[in-house]
């Protein structure tokens, strides 16, 4: 990548930090410990006195882990993404609203599509939408990124599912899609592609064509051009291709293959069903939030002689978090429990419970304890 276009990168972001050749991709909302992880990262590549075109973009990911990541890009993991894209829907030319922050792959990915193929990006801010200000979009055809969340509250607007009906494709990921909010985007007429991928793919890696979704199709629908999906004999998603990043910072992969940590099955069409999360992690307004880190901060209160955090389904959020302690016990002041939580980690629910079910091991079953909320 020039130089002039990676400056050009940082100014749009408006929240990454570029050293050394090297661009990292920021949210500004993190805290003291996370920001201190990327400074720890850039004072590591001043030391070396790195200058690299190989991995120049770093896209930050919570991973399975929970602590922070950066994967790595660069011009050809991206250009593979957005032209096997292109060829999968028919678009030589991507015009995007974009709601989705600049520093989550899926809003870098809506913005990238744009630009490399000559298109318009209209960045949107997602609270002027929800409040009822919407873009006028017109010429060519438009997209639109959404999460599972913010397309349940677009739908309870008569006129934003009138603007919503504009868009020749609607892409709802980053989360579970529930069963009533598909029903009723295709009730609207809404066209949708449920659609699949991360980070570690630059984004979208298969995809549902809208015709398929109005059809009655609830799957992720086929692996993009450039790429191919497979399930192994354990059930495990796997993707390859061109679009798979060069590996978690500092680190450089060359393996076109990633193991994911969700559970999937492929059917007779070809069409990829995501069944799940091999790790347990928890999906909540595109957010991916990992249990250990949860429990290990509402241990550390005091307030709990034992705890376990869930996933459970939300029509709303896709999922909340939920944090479950032993009955009997002295009441936990929650308010000092959550302190040392950032807000989308704090539970949404407390649920005080009176049998826990575990194994002959001692194991807790988190399926079953789920299954008793």
């Amino acid at each position: 990548m020039e130089r002039a276009e990676l400056i050009r990168l940082v100014r749009a972001t408006g929240c990454a930090e570029e050293c050394g050749g090297v661009v990292f991709l920021c949210d500004p909302k993190w805290s003291v410990a996370e920001r201190a992880q990327v400074a720890a990262l850039k004072a590591e590549i001043e030391k070396q006195n790195s200058k690299t075109a190989d991995g120049w973009l770093c896209v930050p990911t919570g991973g399975s882990s929970g602590g922070l990541r950066f994967a790595r890009h660069d011009e050809r993991t991206i250009a593979a993404a957005v032209k096997g894209f292109g060829e999968h829907f028919g678009l030589t030319c991507v015009n995007a609203v974009g709601v989705l922050p600049l520093h989550h792959v899926s809003g870098l990915m809506a913005w990238l599509r744009c630009a490399l193929t000559g298109g318009e990006h209209v960045a949107w801010d997602w609270k002027q939408l929800e409040a009822g200000e919407r873009p006028t979009i017109s010429g060519g055809d438009w997209v639109i990124s959404l999460v599972p969340t913010q397309l349940h509250r677009l739908l309870a607007s008569r006129l934003a599912v009138a603007w919503l009906r504009e868009f020749a494709i609607i892409f709802v990921g980053g989360g579970p899609v529930w069963p009533e909010l598909a029903a009723a985007a295709a009730q609207a007429q809404l066209r949708v592609s449920l659609s699949y991928g991360m980070t570690e793919t630059a984004a979208m890696i298969a995809a549902l064509r809208p015709a398929d979704f109005l059809a009655g199709a609830r799957s992720c629908g086929t692996a993009l051009p450039h790429a191919t999906v497979s399930v192994d004999v354990a059930g495990a998603v796997r993707v390859a291709g061109e679009s798979v990043f060069r590996g978690y910072w500092p680190e450089h992969r060359t393996m076109r293959e990633f193991v994911t940590d969700d559970l999937g099955r492929i059917d007779e069409r070809g069409h990829l069903h995501v069944l799940g999360r091999r790790d347990g992690v928890i999906v909540t307004g595109g957010k991916k939030i990992s249990p250990a880190e949860v429990e290990a901060a509402l241990r550390e209160s005091g307030e709990f002689s034992d705890v376990a955090v869930l996933g459970v389904p939300d029509a709303e959020w896709g999922e909340v978090v939920v944090a479950c302690y032993p009955a009997g016990a002295r009441a936990p002041d929650l308010t000092r429990a959550v302190a040392a939580l950032a807000g989308h980690l704090r539970p949404k629910r407390f649920v005080a419970v009176a049998e826990w079910p575990r194994n002959a091991q001692g194991k807790l079953n988190r399926a079953a304890l789920r299954t008793s909320l």
